[in-house]
């Protein structure tokens, strides 16, 4: 029997497969990584890969596409961000060649790792890359993360150098906090060891974080992993003034929560 697809009824209740962009770091050159992410064996891949530099800074910056966007890649692993986990089947992944820290460095404090720096090159092949895809699936800032946002016990790249107030204010991709609403914050709402509610902000927002009110290990890496993305001058996963401020601005800015009222005297 034969038969004809019939597509003159559309659904109004559907949505891109792809809801979140996901930035790497490979922690390998990138011949290693591309055999990591292309050969069977390894389990591992990518939508993208971006090399350190271009063979001929004449041609335009190569960006090897190893997955296509509407297939899934094993970029994400045991991954959670806005209440959905086992992320690889609605993300992109763009892993960037970096070593992410001297080898060195493995067993020290992350503040006192020597990171990598992302050559600009390379950093403005991966604006312009993910400029395209947050368009292509009209992907919203918030969903627009790291490897360590969506997996922070186990994960930290692409690390604190990527600059993604960089990848914010030049090519309109993410989330990134107002400088006045921070203030604002930082003024008159200011953290006042209230790790409960805070807690429950950094879930608001995306994170997986404990809802128990105790800062522990787990939690300071949460922490630290949203320092690393928004606060990157110091990332050493303590609660302070700063960066709950942080998190109210992106909260208001990107999840709708509501402005707290001020009193008289604030």
């Amino acid at each position: 029997m034969s038969y004809r697809i019939d597509s003159s009824f559309v659904s109004e209740n559907q949505d891109a497969r792809v809801q979140i962009l996901v930035l790497h770091y490979t922690e390998n050159s990138f011949e290693r990584a591309l055999e990591l992410l292309t050969k069977k064996a390894h389990g591992v891949s990518a939508h993208y890969l971006i090399p350190e530099q271009a063979a001929e800074m004449s041609q335009p910056f190569p960006v090897y596409q190893l997955v296509p966007e509407h297939g899934c890649a094993y970029h994400a692993g045991v991954s959670f961000w806005q209440g959905a986990r086992l992320l690889n089947a609605s993300s992109v992944g763009i892993e960037m060649a970096n070593l992410g820290f001297a080898h060195e460095d493995q067993g020290l404090p992350l503040m006192a790792r020597r990171w990598i720096p992302y050559p600009e090159a390379q950093f403005q092949a991966v604006g312009a890359l993910a400029r395209e895809i947050a368009a292509r699936y009209q992907i919203a800032p918030h969903r627009v993360v790291g490897h360590s946002d969506i997996a922070p016990q186990r994960k930290i790249d692409p690390g604190p150098l990527f600059s993604w107030e960089r990848l914010y204010r030049e090519f309109g991709v993410g989330a990134w906090p107002d400088e006045d609403t921070v203030a604002f914050y930082t003024r008159h709402f200011p953290y006042s060891d209230d790790i409960r509610a805070l807690q429950g902000k950094l879930a608001a927002y995306g994170y997986e974080a404990a809802q128990d009110g105790r800062f522990n290990e787990a939690m300071q890496k949460v922490v630290a992993a949203f320092q690393i993305h928004f606060r990157p001058a110091r990332y050493d996963g303590a609660l302070d003034i700063e960066t709950a401020a942080i998190l109210d601005a992106l909260l208001e800015k990107y999840r709708n929560a509501q402005r707290p009222e001020l009193n008289i005297t604030s």
